[in-house]
């Protein structure tokens, strides 16, 4: 597993991370405590030593989960956990309080079991409270009170991303970026690669999609965001999809397979085409089973794309992706 450095202060974390939403047991359909655990092993197993979650995936549970793996395996300190506030329903949509996001840490602290959050993030808040800007000096005290090491944010849209790049001390950007949503490499990773802002790239494979293995016949469970979500009436469509309709992000996957190189299955392709961009620190693919983590953790080892691939990638973007996204971007 590569490493790369996410930055204020440096620090390696490995450029396949995993995310950790599903663990929280809904959102994804339930993930039950021997799974769980099965997955963060396998993960450690194949070099990540990345994490990602948010005090709002399964109402903390998610947190709690990696908490009990890492002290249980003597690996709070060899793990770089990445945590999110802003979501709980004391703070979202227009409760932020320093107060609020005082607790909201103390609470991921408890449930991590840990004095100091390595990274929090600020967890897709309205823009207009990223635009107002005073939610960041609360982080910063946070830091100067030694309850957090780093603070990032986590956005929906090119506009909250660079309003959050104006804040003295941001550490990382997480954007949805994946061979669906590609607008993020135009403008803003330059910025952040000036700024020496770490990327986290959620969703790279767009909910699945992009693994080349779903049919326009694909079940999923009722409580997985991937059925009540698809058109995003519980929260911003763009988590769900790339945004795009269930259906043609299936035939948009389906006419992608031809370009997947030899040697790479399609959600390879896919993850390496996001690792080829040098502003990307880290990819953060979630993972329901043990395969899915190994399979994930390989693409580290794998070349880069040849950039007559890169170039085709792109224009089937422009000609056939960008006009169907729906929803902040």
């Amino acid at each position: 597993m590569k490493t790369r450095s996410l930055h204020h202060p440096e620090i390696p974390v490995s450029e396949i991370g995993l995310g950790c939403w599903q663990l929280g047991g809904a959102d994804w359909g339930f993930v039950d405590d021997e799974r769980a655990f099965s997955i963060l092993r396998q993960a450690i197993d194949s070099g990540i030593t990345f994490f990602d979650t948010a005090d709002v995936y399964g109402s903390g549970r998610s947190e709690e989960l990696i908490g009990r793996f890492l002290r249980e395996n003597d690996l709070l300190n060899k793990v770089f956990v990445a945590t999110k506030l802003g979501r709980m329903g004391d703070l979202y949509p227009d409760k932020y309080t320093e107060e609020g996001v005082r607790l909201a840490t103390e609470n991921s602290l408890r449930r991590l079991g840990v004095e100091t959050l390595d990274l929090t993030q600020l967890h897709c808040v309205p823009t207009e409270i990223l635009r107002q800007g005073e939610i960041f000096e609360w982080l910063r005290k946070l830091r100067s009170d030694g309850k957090i090491r780093r603070f990032g944010a986590s956005v929906e849209s090119d506009e909250e991303g660079l309003l959050c790049l104006r804040q003295k001390g941001l550490a990382s950007l997480q954007v949805i970026f994946n061979i669906f949503r590609q607008k993020p490499a135009l403008e803003l990773f330059k910025e952040a690669l000036e700024k020496r802002v770490g990327i986290i790239a959620r969703l790279p494979l767009a909910s699945g999609v992009l693994s080349g293995k779903f049919t326009q016949d694909t079940h999923f469970e009722e409580k997985d965001h991937r059925n009540y979500n698809r058109d995003g009436a519980a929260f911003n469509v763009g988590e769900t999809f790339a945004g795009i309709p269930y259906a043609k992000a299936v035939s948009l996957a389906d006419a992608l397979k031809p370009l997947v190189p030899e040697g790479f299955s399609m959600a390879a392709m896919a993850q390496r085409w996001i690792l080829d961009h040098e502003a990307v620190t880290t990819v953060i693919p979630g993972a329901s089973s043990v395969a899915q983590v190994t399979q994930n953790a390989l693409v580290s080892e794998l070349s880069p794309l040849a950039p007559e691939l890169h170039a085709k990638i792109h224009k089937f973007y422009e000609d056939s992706v960008a006009g169907q996204i729906r929803g902040p971007y």
